[in-house]
C-alpha cells in the first residue's frame, strides 16, 4: 500500500474541509454522519481553522489522521476524540473511562476495500493509547451494513451499548470498541 498516513497539520484546514464536504455527498452520508452537506458548508473559514487546531498535530483532545494516496490527493480519514471519566459524550452519553471515540470515518469509494480503512484506525489507536486512553470507541447507525463490516475487520466489537440519536428516535446507532492491549498498558 503506498498511502501515506499521518495527522493533519493545522494549515491544511482548506483541504480538511474539502475532503469533509466530499464525504458528507457520499451515498449513506445521512446515517453515516450527524450533519449535512449544506450546515458544514454554510460555516465560515474561521470554523474550519478553529476545527483544523483542536484536531491537528500536537493536539491532545482530537486528532485527524488523514491518508494520502501515491498522487498527493487525500482520499481518507478519522478523528479520534478524547473523552474523560465523569463527563457526557458529544450524544450526550455518560463517559465512565478515559478512551477515545471515532469519527467522521471516510475513505474515498476508489480506494475502499484495500483496508486503508484498517491503517487509519491503527493510527488513531496509536495516538490514542499514547494519549492513555483505556478502549476506543465508535457508533455506527445499525443499518450502515458497509461501515459495521469494516469496523468488524478492524477489531471492533459490539458493547451491547445503543442509542438513539437523530430526528428518527426508532433508529438505533449501536457502540463499537476495542480494548488497550494489554501490552499497551
Amino acid at each position: 500500500m503506498n498511502y501515506q498516513v499521518r495527522s493533519l497539520r493545522v494549515d491544511e484546514w482548506p483541504r480538511a474541509k474539502a475532503l469533509r464536504l466530499e464525504a458528507l455527498q457520499d451515498p449513506v452520508a445521512s446515517i453515516a454522519f450527524m450533519e449535512t452537506y449544506e450546515s458544514a458548508a454554510a460555516q465560515p473559514d474561521s470554523f474550519w481553522r478553529e476545527r483544523a487546531e483542536g484536531s491537528a498535530e500536537g493536539a491532545s483532545g482530537a486528532q485527524q489522521i488523514i491518508a494520502e494516496g501515491p498522487d498527493g490527493e487525500w482520499v481518507g480519514t478519522v478523528t479520534v476524540l478524547m473523552e474523560k471519566p465523569g463527563t457526557t459524550d458529544w450524544a450526550g452519553m455518560p463517559v465512565e473511562r478515559l478512551q477515545g471515540h471515532l469519527v467522521g470515518v471516510y475513505v474515498q469509494p476508489g480506494h475502499r476495500g484495500i483496508g486503508l480503512t484498517e491503517v487509519l484506525f491503527d493510527a488513531g489507536l496509536e495516538w490514542a493509547w499514547a494519549q492513555g486512553a483505556e478502549r476506543v470507541r465508535l457508533l455506527v447507525h445499525e443499518d450502515n451494513a458497509r461501515a459495521l463490516r469494516a469496523y468488524r475487520k478492524a477489531g471492533f466489537t459490539e458493547t451491547g451499548v445503543t442509542t438513539a440519536l437523530g430526528p428518527d428516535r426508532d433508529e438505533r446507532e449501536l457502540e463499537l470498541a476495542v480494548e488497550r492491549p494489554e501490552s499497551d498498558g
